[in-house]
């Protein structure tokens, strides 16, 4: 029976797990903390990812390899690379670690982006702000996510506290100043590759986000077929060019009408957890196929669904579950701030039916804000 390696031990391991039962694998999870929720489903090697020896022994008990999270290091899947399979490779891995690197690429294959400039010094964060203009927002270049590590700078003012909270960090993880987007909406191509170059996408998904954490998705999001078409190209050209296995994810921003590459996951993603009962086959089990080298499912849709994700603390799930379309997922998390805890996913055949439950749920919970753009969104263009 074939094991699969999963480094990461968070909520996208455990649903990789659960998901791929049906495919008659095992799994084998490397976290560093021994509480990790996908330990619940899965045996665990406890150890930090450059600790040679617990990677020795994850290598000798799994035969293909994948990731949870993108902030592994490289060299650790490089080393992992030299004995056993792993997918995605080490270079698309290491890419999108680093926003410039993430960034060039993206430039270098055409895919429009806003204007960039790396920061080094506090000289260069001046001059930074001086071309790209304000309002923009320094970042760090690597493992910042979910909105940390991130200072929005309004105009030139703003220069010395971006440096004070951000400034520590050129030395160790490298800053770049980006402009600020003023977008009309947040999209993603939630797509994967398989070891033989086979390439499918699930519909265009729109997303809210609430303090730089993602609140909602919806699919099929309202486009114009040209503009997906367009969005689903870019997605083939990164994964082309980085020789890419496995599911990622393109986050874009829309703006007039044109769409900016905003960053790539190199993994199963939260905006594609509709997947799970809105599409024939989930993310989770693509991925699974993908790495494993078996045929890719097909992605099409079934009916309209929303992902509404928990942070914190999870809600009553009974407004959910006695919805028709109503699922309910939990992590298994202890209850923190900023966490997240689970999701919930609403399927319905019309995009009336999806809005209609939504409110529901909405009011039941307290949880109006939450669904209210997505409502709107409903009750404006029909998705395609």
């Amino acid at each position: 029976m074939t094991t699969v390696g999963i480094l990461g031990g968070g909520q996208l391991a455990r649903m990789l797990a659960l998901d791929g039962a049906p495919l008659g694998v095992r799994f084998l999870v490397m976290d560093a903390s021994a509480d990790a929720c996908a330990g619940q489903f899965a045996p665990m090697v406890v150890g930090d990812y450059t600790n040679e020896s617990a990677l020795a022994e994850f290598a000798s008990r799994v035969d293909v390899a994948t990731f949870d999270f993108e902030n592994v290091p490289s060299e650790s899947a490089q080393w992992l690379t030299e004995r056993i399979a792993v997918y995605p490779n080490p270079r698309a891995l290491g890419t999108t670690q680093d926003r410039l690197a993430e960034k060039t690429l993206f430039r270098e294959l055409g895919i429009p982006v806003p204007p960039f400039a790396t920061i080094d010094t506090r000289a260069q964060l001046d001059t930074a702000i001086a071309d790209i203009g304000a309002p923009c927002i320094l970042k760090t270049r690597r493992l910042g996510y979910d909105g940390k590590g991130q200072f929005r700078i309004k105009s030139a003012a703003d220069a010395d506290a971006a440096w004070g909270a951000l400034g520590a960090q050129a030395e160790k993880v490298g800053l770049i100043l980006e402009g600020f987007v003023a977008f009309e909406r947040e999209l993603s191509v939630v797509a994967v590759r398989g070891r033989d170059g086979e390439f499918r996408t699930w519909p265009l998904t729109e997303n809210w986000h609430v303090d730089g954490v993602l609140s909602a998705s919806l699919a099929p999001a309202t486009a114009e077929p040209a503009l997906a078409e367009t969005a689903f190209g870019y997605a083939r050209q990164l994964a082309e060019a980085l020789d890419y296995v496995g599911v990622f994810a393109l986050e874009l921003f829309c703006r007039d009408g044109e769409l900016l590459a905003n960053e790539l996951a190199p993994r199963v993603h939260n905006s594609g957890h509709w997947t799970i009962e809105g599409a024939e086959t989930s993310q989770f089990q693509n991925h699974l196929r993908a790495v494993l080298g078996l045929p890719l499912g097909a992605t099409r849709m079934v009916g309209h669904a929303c992902m509404l994700n928990w942070i914190g603390a999870m809600p009553d799930a009974n407004a959910v579950l006695a919805e028709p379309g109503g699922h309910w997922h939990d992590y298994g998390k202890a209850p923190r701030d900023g966490r997240k805890v689970g999701h919930a996913t609403l399927r319905a055949e019309s995009p009336e039916e999806l809005a209609a439950g939504l409110q529901r749920v909405g009011a039941a919970l307290d949880r109006e804000a939450q669904v209210a753009p997505v409502i709107s969104r409903l009750h404006g263009r029909r998705p395609l």
